[in-house]
């Protein structure tokens, strides 16, 4: 099928603007949303009440560890239907939802030169960049007012022919203010976006492998997912990311003639990892014990701060590092009652999460007797 679409052009793109009828719209989308596959098992979702139509219909939106899309909210879907059933002279959809397909679309143009025509319909359904939220309550709106719906026109503008990163890189540059999009989501998606700084794209090469590789002291314990994980976590992504991000610019003088491709992070994340190796070693039964501050997020980014300064005096060479670096670190043994809960915070007094961990970077360096660097 075919449907009337004005032609755009701006610079190399070249995409269209479309009215699409609601009920033809809404079989013609895919609804999806980003999850983590932590070892192989999806978080489930609390138990639902059965009579709640719109938690029932997020619970079976299919999820991706590819997709970009974040998880459906609930009470925005309810707060938009609500919108749909009230309003009558305010428009319900007024602005753009963008709609996105690899496949090339046939467009045939009127001769007139006006840039409009008919536009091939996809075999497959479209992704939506943006307006999920607000085709998910038109669904329901459809459901419940079926002859006002169908006489809704959505205004679409649709991608075609392009990657999915393209879809993903869209969509980051629509949701990039903090307001708009979670840092440990925007975190994820560095990668696929081709104006992320290169500084930036390689400490998320970092954080990515200490987040998944087998050999990571913190696989699956970074919170990718805010409040709504499951599983005990550590440290959240977006706090490990500023991190080896803070470690990366300090030190980004000597990376960037080395090279800051993927398998560059690579090595960095091995001396990352080697040093967590090291220092759970020392740490003992205090390391991942619930009754310790050891792997709370404020003694693990000091570490992180005291990880980057030892690399640069002592990473190479690699075979027999985390033995080596054990033995560096060994005097944090003796500091291990310092580091329980009872009393921790007396032991450390600070203004705020940012002075004490300074102030926790200070005093395990001095304690391993290893140089401080300068601040990134």
């Amino acid at each position: 099928m075919s449907l009337i679409a004005t032609q755009i052009r701006q610079k190399d793109a070249r995409f269209y603007f479309a009215s699409y009828p609601s009920d033809r719209l809404l079989e013609k989308i895919r609804f999806i949303s980003r999850f983590y596959d932590e070892a192989g098992a999806q978080i489930k979702p609390d138990e639902l009440p059965a009579e709640d139509d719109v938690a029932q219909f997020i619970a079976r939106v299919e999820r991706s560890d590819q997709a970009f899309q974040r998880e459906m909210s609930r009470p925005k879907i309810r707060a938009i239907r609500n919108f749909y059933e009230t309003a009558v002279t305010q428009p319900p959809i007024p602005g753009t939802v963008l709609l996105f397909t690899p496949q090339t679309l046939g467009f045939d143009a009127w001769s007139d030169g006006s840039g409009i025509g008919k536009l091939q319909e996809p075999a497959e359904k479209f992704l939506v960049i943006d307006g999920q939220h607000r085709l998910a309550a038109l669904e329901f709106y459809m459901r419940t007012h079926p002859e006002e719906a169908k006489n809704i026109n959505v205004p679409c503008v649709i991608f075609d022919g392009r990657s999915d990163d393209f879809a993903t890189e869209m969509f980051v540059i629509i949701n990039s203010t903090p307001t708009r999009i979670n840092k440990s989501h925007l975190i994820d998606l560095y990668e696929r976006v081709s104006w992320a700084e290169p500084d930036r794209r390689f400490a998320a090469h970092i954080a990515e492998q200490l987040y998944r590789a087998d050999d990571s002291p913190l696989q699956y314990r970074i919170n990718r997912l805010g409040g709504r994980s499951k599983q005990e976590k550590w440290i959240l992504q977006a706090e490990l990311f500023n991190e080896i991000h803070r470690w990366v610019k300090l030190a980004w003088k000597e990376i960037e003639p080395a090279g800051t491709d993927k398998r560059a992070a690579l090595r960095y994340y091995e001396q990352v990892r080697d040093f967590l190796k090291a220092a759970a070693r020392v740490w003992g039964e205090a390391w991942g014990n619930s009754g310790y501050m050891v792997t709370k997020p404020v003694a693990l980014k000091a570490m992180l701060r005291v990880c980057a300064d030892l690399s640069a005096a002592d990473a190479e060479p690699a075979d027999g590092r985390v033995d080596r670096w054990a033995a560096r670190l060994a005097p944090w043994t003796e500091q291990i009652a310092q580091f329980r809960n009872e009393g921790f915070y007396e032991r450390f007094p600070s203004k705020g999460q940012v002075e004490r961990v300074t102030k926790l970077h200070r005093e395990l360096s001095k304690w391993a007797a290893i140089p401080t660097r300068g601040r990134g």
